[in-house]
């Protein structure tokens, strides 16, 4: 198990992916850091932690993709991995809300950032950041962030919620690798937050409307059936759930 510690750097996923362009490493090489200054979250956002509450990592994952048809299938199993390693903790009413964050009841534990490169011989190469909230308590101005010490009411481990998240991983990445992706996704759905639950969504025009999810497309998109009986895939960022 390649793990590279840092005190502090501006982002474990750009740290990681300049050293794999400049060096041959390891499968499942990780960066973790006690402080990121420049956290990255889906679609451009921030990601702020306290320095060394949290968990904050990045994965450098080779040879589990082959095709760009599969690029949702590490997201399903990176979810499922950070969930699985909760739930051995007791965490209550943990859900995976699409696409990538990880909840406890209505409130963010955590979230994950893949990014994929295309090589020229047609590999694909995944940094996976992920950040979970474990020992902070503050969270002023977040209504709709936690932590695993405010929910278990108790502080946890870092290093050794680091070391199961990246066997999990590792386990789950195997699946993909022996096609067995399916087993991936049923577990993913299981875990889905408010799936066959109604609920009202918002969309890019600011058009609120009900909705009952229904599941996510091998494309990562998601399946929403509308109140006309009809049922629509939404692809990130271009809907949001009000909860």
């Amino acid at each position: 198990m390649n793990i590279i510690k840092l005190d502090a750097i501006d982002s474990t996923n750009d740290f990681l992916k300049d050293l794999s362009r400049n060096q041959i490493l390891e499968n499942f090489t990780t960066v973790v850091t006690q402080n990121q200054t420049k956290g990255k979250g889906q679609m451009g956002a921030t990601w702020n932690s306290e320095a060394g509450k949290n968990l904050i990592m990045s994965i450098l994952i080779k040879d589990v993709l082959q095709n760009i048809d599969e690029i949702f299938h590490l997201n399903v199993a990176v979810a499922l991995s950070v969930t699985q390693v909760l739930e051995g903790y007791n965490i209550p009413k943990l859900a995976i809300k699409w696409p990538n964050d990880i909840l406890s009841d209505i409130k963010k534990l955590g979230g994950i950032l893949i990014e994929n490169s295309f090589k020229s011989d047609n590999t694909i190469e995944s940094v996976v950041g992920i950040g979970i909230n474990v020992n902070q308590k503050d969270f002023q101005n977040l209504p709709k962030a936690t932590s695993l010490a405010l929910v278990a009411e108790h502080e946890f481990d870092i290093n050794s919620i680091l070391e199961r998240i990246i066997e999990q991983l590792y386990s789950n990445c195997s699946k993909i690798v022996s096609n067995q992706s399916e087993e991936l996704w049923d577990a993913y759905h299981k875990l889905l937050f408010r799936i066959n639950v109604p609920m009202p969504f918002e969309d890019l025009a600011r058009n609120q409307f009900m909705g009952i999810i229904q599941g996510v497309t091998p494309d990562g998109k998601l399946q929403v059936l509308l109140e006309n009986d009809v049922t629509h895939t939404f692809g990130i960022k271009e809907i949001q759930m009000l909860y």
